[in-house]
């Protein structure tokens, strides 16, 4: 059976009453067990104290010579006292004791009576049930006195080593006593019942406490994890309302002292991320859906017009040539929204072989040369040989393109310089152009997909906004950087930098192509 999973909250909750629980267990009964040895301790040495007054005064109710001698049985002395003691123990001189309470059997043999002292007597005193008590015994096992809360079926302890004192538990009695050198026994005991009592007592209390200590930490872990993890719970719920189109939310960043802080800091960068690159993918959808309509309402046209009436063989040339140039930009411009596809979703693989970035320099100006002496611009070209790894086909692209850009954006009769070299660890491309120049507000967008500078070009010159675009997608992909400076009226200069590599270069004989966007 699969067990629920539990919260956070919930887990830091159990764990910590376990570990709370475990504590205070351990506490509160390491706390009752000493408080019951300390209560037993106390009973042993009130016990111990009773003992030794109820043996000094049995020792002063033997008479000198012990039993036996002079006033034994045929005696007819009596002794009283000894070191100035009131007398405990009694004979007649027939040897029948005269104290009331000895057994008449126990008369004939000579039995003696336990008398206290008045210090051992006030010990004494009180005869409740749960007061001290003693009894003593001779050595021939006769009573020799004891008090009247003693237990009724009190046994005489077993004969042990003399003049040791010994502890035993019966039920709920404890009881010390010691032997005499003469054989006799006296015992001091006391009812177990209130000390029980009081500990019982004091285990509850320890309880309680520990219930309350429990409940409190239990509230102060609920407190303290609900203050924790509200952070995580906004954070929850902004990113729901974020997945729910809500693009612009973002999470309140917490205390500064917060561990949560950097947290928020990096998601809600990323949501600005997913905002801008929804935001640039809705832009895209709507730009490459416009510059498709262009042309598909274009052959529409040309069809329809076909259509309305018969035409002669060379209009219908016409009208079929113009259809096939609008489909070849429609091509063009597929083809370069699926590149760009590619490389967003990091499908587009280039190849490394090294290669030499003037070839492919050289192989681009002879390309596009013609379309240069058609406008009258003067191509300057001023490469060295600069190595690295990379696709050759794609670096060509990219210079064919801002070599189309330069030439198309330049005045007649201008000029263009394309120039390669080596400068440092990376190899560098420059295209520098003395035409009109990009303005300032549009400096930021260039290399935005689908921008025009001149919202005045057409779609019939070929220009979809995506040649920059393309340009910076694959630099990137090589692990360069390309960048524009221009002055409105003065020119533009385009800086491509990539990574350099001065061995294996190859020549290139064929660069691939891109029209300029």
């Amino acid at each position: 059976m699969k067990l629920p999973v539990l919260s956070i909250r919930a887990r830091l909750l159990w764990w910590s009453g376990a570990l709370l629980a475990c504590v205070l267990g351990g506490f509160g009964v390491t706390a009752y067990q000493l408080e019951r040895t300390q209560a037993l301790r106390r009973i042993d040495d009130e016990l111990g104290r009773r003992l030794a007054l109820l043996q000094d005064d049995w020792r002063g109710s033997v008479p000198p010579g012990g039993r036996g001698g002079p006033g034994g049985p045929g005696g007819r002395k009596s002794f009283g006292p000894k070191d100035g003691k009131r007398g405990a123990l009694e004979r007649d001189r027939d040897g029948v004791g005269q104290r009331e309470g000895i057994p008449g059997e126990e008369r004939g043999r000579g039995a003696a009576q336990l008398r206290l002292s008045p210090t051992t007597a006030a010990l004494f005193a009180d005869q409740s049930a749960t007061a001290f008590y003693y009894a003593g015994w001779t050595s021939t096992g006769a009573q020799g006195g004891r008090s009247a809360n003693g237990p009724a079926d009190l046994p005489v302890p077993t004969e042990s080593a003399r003049g040791q004192r010994f502890g035993r538990t019966r039920a709920e009695w404890r009881e010390h006593y010691a032997f005499t050198e003469a054989r006799d026994c006296v015992l001091v005991g006391v009812s177990l019942a209130e000390a029980e009592r009081v500990t019982r007592r004091f285990g509850w209390w320890l309880l309680g406490a520990g219930a309350g200590v429990l409940a409190l930490g239990l509230g102060g872990t609920w407190w303290i994890a609900a203050r924790a993890l509200k952070p995580v719970e906004d954070i929850g719920a902004t990113a729901r309302r974020i997945a729910a189109g809500n693009l612009a939310e973002r999470i309140a960043a917490p205390d500064a002292a917060s561990e949560l802080r950097d947290l928020a800091d990096v998601l809600n960068s990323t949501f600005a991320r997913l905002e801008a690159a929804f935001a640039e993918q809705r832009n895209f959808t709507a730009d490459a859906s416009h510059e498709l309509r262009t042309p598909i309402a274009a052959l529409v046209t040309a069809m329809q017009g076909l259509l309305t009436r018969e035409r002669s063989g060379e209009e219908y040339r016409e009208t079929v040539e113009e259809c096939l140039r609008t489909v070849q930009q429609m091509r063009q411009l597929t083809e370069s929204l699926l590149a760009l596809a590619r490389f967003d979703a990091g499908q587009e693989t280039n190849r490394r072989e090294p290669c030499d970035l003037a070839d492919v320099a050289r192989v681009s100006v002879e390309r596009l040369r013609p379309l240069a002496e058609q406008r009258k611009i003067t191509l300057r070209v001023e490469v060295e040989p600069t190595g690295l790894r990379g696709d050759a086909d794609r670096l060509g692209q990219v210079i064919t393109n801002l070599l189309a850009n330069a030439i198309h954006y330049n005045r007649d009769g201008g000029e263009v310089r394309l120039g390669t070299r080596a400068e440092g660890t990376h190899a560098v491309v420059e295209v520098v152009d003395n035409g009109r120049g990009i303005a300032a507000k549009d400096l930021p967008h260039v290399f935005e997909r689908f921008y025009r500078a001149d919202q005045a070009r057409s779609w019939s010159e070929g220009h979809s906004g995506l040649g920059l675009a393309i340009c910076k997608a694959i630099v990137e992909a090589h692990g360069g950087t390309i960048t524009v400076v221009s002055t409105e009226g003065e020119g533009a200069t385009f800086t491509v930098w990539l990574p350099a590599c001065d061995q294996g270069l190859t020549p290139v004989t064929n660069a691939g192509e891109l029209s300029a966007g």
